[in-house]
C-alpha cells in the first residue's frame, strides 16, 4: 500500500505579504502621478497655444478699439463745435459750409466686431478649464464687456436711425457727400487739412434753417455720444483687453509676443 505524501506549502509570512501589497500600490500610485503629470504638461501646452492665439486675436481687436476711440472722439469734437456755434450767433448768420462740416458728424458710424474666434472655441469645448484662474477670469470678463458694447451699439440704432432722418431735413444730401468724401480722405491722411478749410468757407444751401429742428438734430446726437461712450464703450473694452494681454502673457510666458 503506497503512502502520498503531500507537497509541502511554505506559508509566506506577514512581511512579505505586505512587500507585495507595498510594490503594487506604489506602482498604481506611481502610475497615477505620472499620468496626472503627463496631463498637466499637454493641458499647460494647449493652455500656452490658446493664450497665443488669443493674443492675437486681442491685438487685432486693441488695433480697432483705438480706431474706433478715434473715430468717436473726432467727431464728437466736431459736434461740439456746431453746438458752440449755434448757441453763440443766429444760424442764418453762420456760413453754411460750416454747419455742413460740423453737421455731418452727428451721423458718424462705426461698429466694433471682435476677434473672439479663439475664446469662443474654448468656451464651446470646456477648454477655458485649461487656463489659470485669473486668466480664465479675465477672459470671461472680456467676453462680457464685449457683448454689452454689441448690445449696446443695438440699442442706439434706433437713434441713429432718427439722427440721419432729422439731418435729411436739414442738409442736401449732395453737399453732405462732398464732405463726407473730404472727411473720408482727412481720415486717412490726418496732414491734409486744406479741403476741409476750403469747404467751410463755401455756402452751400440748407433745406431748412429752423432752430427747432437743429435743436432736435443736437438733442438727438447728444444722447447717441452718450450711449457710444457709457460702460460698455470702447475705453472700457480698451482697458479690459490690456488687462487680459497682460494677464495672457505673465501666466504663459508670452513678453515677447
Amino acid at each position: 500500500m503506497e503512502v502520498h505524501h503531500h507537497p509541502k506549502v511554505e506559508k509566506k509570512e506577514f512581511k512579505e505579504y505586505f512587500l507585495e501589497f507595498l510594490m503594487i500600490f506604489l506602482a498604481v500610485t506611481l502610475g497615477f502621478f505620472a499620468e496626472t503629470i503627463r496631463e498637466n504638461i499637454a493641458e499647460h501646452r494647449k493652455a500656452k497655444e490658446f493664450a497665443e492665439s488669443m493674443l492675437n486675436d486681442l491685438k487685432e481687436d486693441t488695433v480697432q478699439l483705438r480706431s474706433y476711440n478715434k473715430y468717436f472722439e473726432f467727431a464728437a469734437n466736431n459736434i461740439d463745435t456746431l453746438q458752440q456755434l449755434l448757441s453763440a450767433a443766429d444760424t442764418k448768420a453762420i456760413v453754411t459750409g460750416k454747419l455742413y462740416w460740423y453737421g455731418l458728424f452727428g451721423g458718424a458710424y462705426r461698429h466694433f466686431v471682435p476677434n473672439d474666434e479663439t475664446f469662443q472655441q474654448m468656451k464651446s469645448s470646456g477648454s477655458l478649464r485649461y487656463f489659470e484662474k485669473e486668466a480664465s477670469s479675465a477672459a470671461s470678463k472680456y467676453d462680457r464687456f464685449c457683448r454689452l458694447m454689441q448690445s449696446n451699439e443695438q440699442m442706439q440704432e434706433s437713434i441713429y436711425t432718427e439722427v440721419r432722418k432729422l439731418r435729411a431735413q436739414i442738409f442736401d444730401f449732395r453737399y453732405n457727400d462732398i464732405a463726407n468724401t473730404i472727411a473720408q480722405q482727412y481720415y486717412r491722411n490726418h496732414s491734409d487739412y486744406g479741403p476741409i478749410d476750403s469747404f467751410m468757407k463755401t455756402s452751400p444751401p440748407l433745406l431748412s434753417y429752423d432752430k427747432t429742428l437743429f435743436n432736435e438734430y443736437i438733442e438727438l446726437v447728444r444722447s447717441r455720444f452718450i450711449r457710444v461712450y457709457n460702460i460698455g464703450g470702447a475705453d472700457s473694452l480698451l482697458h479690459q483687453a490690456s488687462v487680459l494681454m497682460r494677464t495672457l502673457k505673465t501666466e504663459y510666458h508670452l513678453e515677447n509676443e
